[in-house]
């Protein structure tokens, strides 16, 4: 029998990327509220777009929950009409 070697080559951002993609994923299923700042960073939208296109849209305001000026929406909520809105598109 010939000896085989095998060799195995680890890319490590390859593999940090891949784990924060399922902390992230983990994160999001686990959010009961979110703000303008967190649907941002996870839509990778910046906030004033969403501004503008999203959060004027009148099925996020009826889920928008207001107090003074801090605006929050229910995470599951949030994303299911942002996806509809996003499917107009």
């Amino acid at each position: 029998m010939i000896p085989a070697r095998i060799e195995v080559v680890v890319d490590e951002k390859l593999v940090k990327e891949e784990i924060k993609k399922q902390v992230d994923a983990a994160v999001v299923s686990q959010l009961w509220f979110c703000d303008a700042n967190k649907i941002a960073e996870l839509c990778c939208l910046s906030v004033r777009f969403l501004e503008e296109h999203i959060f004027s849209d009148y099925r996020m305001r009826a889920i928008q929950i207001q107090k003074n000026r801090k605006r929050i929406w229910r995470a599951d909520k949030a994303f299911e009409v942002i996806e509809e809105i996003f499917g107009e598109w």
